[in-house]
């Protein structure tokens, strides 16, 4: 199993903590970047409901067109071109050395994979709002925020990915954690991809068991018991997939609140089932 680095900033910020630092920045430190990435998959556009309401100095990013590249063969969600990322992350103002937060409505899944993708971009001051929007109880801003463009530049490799053969490969000799519902796990139904099921070897680890009610992480001790009772603490290494891998990068996020630093598979079921050579595996979970 990978551990998680002691340098790397904890993921998660809550709201109490981020208002603490808007209001007073630390000596010598410039506020925190915001990023505000809501998205409904499925639903309507984010940017509607950011313009309704932002926390103060937060910058709309787009899901769909600058956290990801246009569907096809990687999938509904596959990883954006890096320079269309990148200028996206400058033009909201995001520098090498900024601190940065991230926040969606609420469910987490939007701001984790922003996230994800700045931290395997090469940027390491990178956190959540625990909670999202919904866990806000300052005042919003209705205002057009016009940052001052950054110079981050990505380089990947800061956190592991993995394609269809390492995923599958991890599968039977590492853990790699189906972060999606239980039943597209045991291909009961798929509202979604034109295939049910899952990918041989993966383990059933859906999402919804890291957070509470509110939408807000468990605690990372009881984050780090249910990953031991999944099997974690005795793998090699760790990955995770879902649909697109837009809700498997809330798990590892999850992880590393655990300290554990685990892969994504980008791609995910979206990419695995667009090649029927690739197999297909159905029923409860192994073991």
């Amino acid at each position: 199993m990978n551990r998680s680095t002691s340098t790397d900033s904890h993921p998660l910020v809550s709201a109490e903590e981020l208002a603490a630092e808007l209001a007073a920045p630390a000596a010598g430190r410039a506020a925190p970047v915001l990023l505000d990435v809501r998205y409904e998959m499925g639903g309507p556009p984010g940017r509607p409901a950011y313009e309704a309401g932002h926390i103060p100095g937060a910058v709309y990013v787009d899901l769909d067109t600058e956290l990801a590249g246009p569907p096809g063969d990687g999938g509904r969600h596959p990883l954006p071109d890096l320079g269309v990322f990148g200028a996206a992350m400058r033009a909201a103002g995001v520098s090498s050395g900024s601190r940065v937060v991230v926040y969606d409505g609420g469910q987490g899944w939007a701001s984790a994979r922003a996230w994800w993708l700045l931290r395997w971009a090469g940027h390491r001051e990178v956190r959540v709002l625990d909670g999202g929007l919904a866990a806000w109880r300052g005042a919003l801003s209705t205002a057009v925020v016009e940052p001052v463009p950054g110079d981050f530049a990505p380089v990947p490799g800061g956190m592991p990915l993995l394609d269809a053969d390492g995923a599958a490969a991890l599968a039977r000799d590492g853990l790699l954690l189906d972060a999606r519902a239980g039943e597209r796990y045991r291909g009961e139904v798929e509202p979604i991809d034109a295939v049910a099921g899952h990918i041989p070897g993966a383990v059933s680890a859906p999402t919804a068991g890291n957070v509470t009610e509110d939408g807000r992480f468990l605690a990372p001790e009881a984050l780090a018991a249910r990953f031991k009772e999944l099997g974690v603490w005795d793998a090699p290494q760790v990955g995770v997939y879902c649909g697109s891998g837009v809700s498997a990068a809330h798990e590892v996020l999850a992880l590393e609140a655990a300290g554990v630093r685990a892969a994504l598979y980008a791609g995910s079921w979206s990419e695995w089932t667009r090649d029927p050579s690739r197999p297909v595996a159905t029923g409860p979970d192994r073991g």
